[in-house]
């Protein structure tokens, strides 16, 4: 290929899902742009939210109506022969091979985004969960394992410095509560309520998106106790997991983060598609698993927190487990895979 190649991304995101679609698409699309591509956004209303908050105001939206799955990969195929895309990079876990079908007939290469290993209609698959193999998707290309995971690149950058200043064990001054900005269910309010009594001089970073149910009551929260300092669509994560010794965070695509600046963690499991890789983390020894739901959960959760607060053999040991696993570097990675396939 000797233009600049067009890549042309779909990305889920609303109450239901998140905004985590959307900024690991993202944290690719800048990958890619510095290896030498343009690329674009085909963006429903609840996707073009969260790029308005986070994506420069360069990268290009091409608006999409929000309808059925079905609909959506009709409005996509037809984008992308209008914007003259040469691959779709799509991230939609309702996507079956019906709808994979019509985009791949737009494009030179379909690459997905995935981890429910289903059979695709593809030419690429990355799935960066733990303990996958080329069997789970078979008949196409897969890029397996966390060493892929998209990680924007400041997480790397800051990984060498992080990870020395935890090799000294010391008592945690600091922790990150970080559950998806869409906050589902309010559940930030209700752990930043069970944890502030066990904080004593610690303080904590609470991260949540505009729209969050638990705002207004952090507000509130924040208001009153001043160790609690809110982050509202932030752009800092890198930062704030870096200061952090210790997190309790969501079983998504942000274990990868907490993973690459070898924070330790209290991991809540928010949806189903979150339950294997975070078995696979504490099975590895990277985190400690929070049973979600019933009525003693915040006291649960608080208990928790206070056991791994004053056992610091236990962070530091957590702390190396989870460095192991993820380096930053999958964004690179992924993007120069898949230009290497345009190219072919």
């Amino acid at each position: 290929m000797t233009e600049r190649p067009r890549i042309l991304f779909f990305a889920d995101a609303g109450a239901a899902v998140g905004g985590g679609h959307v900024m690991r698409c993202l944290t690719l699309a800048q990958a890619l742009v510095e290896a030498g591509a343009d690329c674009a956004f085909a963006a429903t209303p609840a996707a073009a939210a969260i790029l308005d908050a986070f994506a420069e105001p360069t990268v290009e939206r091409l608006p999409l109506s929000d309808e059925t799955v079905a609909r959506l990969a009709v409005q996509v195929g037809d984008r992308a022969r209008d914007w003259g895309a040469h691959a779709v990079v799509a991230d939609h876990y309702g996507l079956d091979v019906a709808e994979e079908m019509v985009i791949r007939g737009s494009v030179g290469l379909l690459t997905l985004l995935d981890d429910l290993m289903r059979p695709h209609l593809c030419d690429l698959v990355l799935d960066s969960n733990l303990d996958r193999s080329p069997d789970d998707y078979p008949g196409v290309g897969a890029l397996l394992g966390p060493q892929f995971a998209l990680l924007r690149p400041q997480f790397a950058a800051l990984r060498p410095a992080v990870l020395e200043r935890r090799s000294t064990a010391s008592a945690p001054r600091k922790a990150l509560v970080s559950l998806g900005l869409t906050d589902v269910g309010g559940i930030t309010g209700r752990v930043v309520e069970a944890i502030a009594p066990m904080l004593g001089e610690m303080s904590a970073d609470v991260v949540v998106g505009q729209g969050a149910p638990s705002l207004p009551r952090l507000i509130a929260l924040a208001a009153r106790d001043r160790r609690v300092v809110l982050h509202v669509d932030t752009r800092e994560m890198a930062e704030l997991t870096a200061a952090a010794d210790i997190a309790i965070g969501a079983g998504g695509s942000s274990s990868w983060e907490r993973c690459c600046l070898g924070l330790p963690a209290l991991t809540l499991v928010l949806a189903d598609n979150q339950v294997g890789a975070a078995r696979a983390l504490e099975a590895r020894g990277a985190v400690r698993l929070a049973a979600l739901g019933g009525e003693a959960f915040e006291a649960r959760l608080a208990t928790a927190l206070g056991q791994l607060m004053s056992d610091r053999a236990a962070l530091a040991a957590m702390s190396s487990a989870a460095a192991a696993i993820c380096d930053g570097r999958g964004a690179e990675r992924v993007a120069a895979r898949l230009l290497e396939g345009l190219h072919r």
